[in-house]
């Protein structure tokens, strides 16, 4: 770690934000909430605009539109392409190191924002009424992840053959971190302190990690079966 780019960092945030970055901020934390509770078609600029103490045409200049001003919400949840498998498919990464960097990514909205619960409302209802975002986001980041994720496990495990089992496994182990993204609610009622911070969020993490080596274990062990 750069000391002087931390430090830099740290200054940075001590930093008062401007007047515009504080509206642009409110703009879109109203915009999280009432798109997350109401949908985009049912949601208008001016609502938004008085839930967030600011001017419409504010919206005009920060987002363009309302389409801009939605993007810009679901941009929270959404990376540009490709943008994640840098974190997990690195030729010298070891199995866990390649699953530590999975999972940071696909938890990063938990991890690092504080309005998780927000922006899981705005994923959810993108799902249920869908705008062509999340379309796009399975065609620009999913399906590179998945593919990415794939090599990863064809390489560990010594194979270049990729199975409907090796296909299976690259879906189970996403799908451990899935349930904390769209069970939230289930998990909050019936294990509170597994889901009450960031650093809860964390340790599921971890674990998640410890999860996914025995699953690619398991198929290792199938393999090693078969070549027997």
């Amino acid at each position: 770690m750069n000391p002087k780019s931390t430090s830099s960092s740290a200054d940075d945030a001590r930093k008062p934000r401007s007047d515009g970055e504080q509206s642009r901020e409110r703009l879109l934390h109203a915009a999280m909430r009432l798109f997350g509770q109401q949908g985009f078609s049912k949601t208008s600029t001016r609502e938004i605009a008085q839930a967030a103490g600011a001017n419409v045409a504010a919206i005009s200049y920060y987002f363009g539109d309302k389409s801009g001003l939605y993007q810009a919400c679901f941009g929270f949840l959404c990376t540009t392409p490709g943008g994640n498998v840098a974190a997990f498919e690195q030729p010298h990464f070891t199995l866990r190191e390649s699953l530590q960097g999975y999972y940071h990514q696909m938890l990063a909205p938990l991890l690092q924002h504080e309005d998780a619960d927000l922006l899981l409302r705005l994923f959810y209802r993108e799902m249920l009424e869908p705008t062509g975002l999340w379309q796009r986001e399975i065609e620009n980041n999913i399906k590179p992840e998945h593919a990415a994720l794939l090599r990863v496990l064809c390489r560990h495990l010594g194979t270049q053959e990729v199975t409907d089992d090796l296909q299976r496994l690259a879906h189970a182990i996403p799908s451990m971190c899935v349930t904390l993204l769209i069970a939230r609610d289930v998990i909050a009622a019936v294990s509170p302190q597994l889901v009450e911070s960031p650093a809860a969020f964390a340790v599921w993490a971890e674990q998640l990690v410890d999860y996914a080596e025995a699953l690619v274990q398991v198929e290792k062990n199938k393999l090693q079966q078969r070549t027997a």
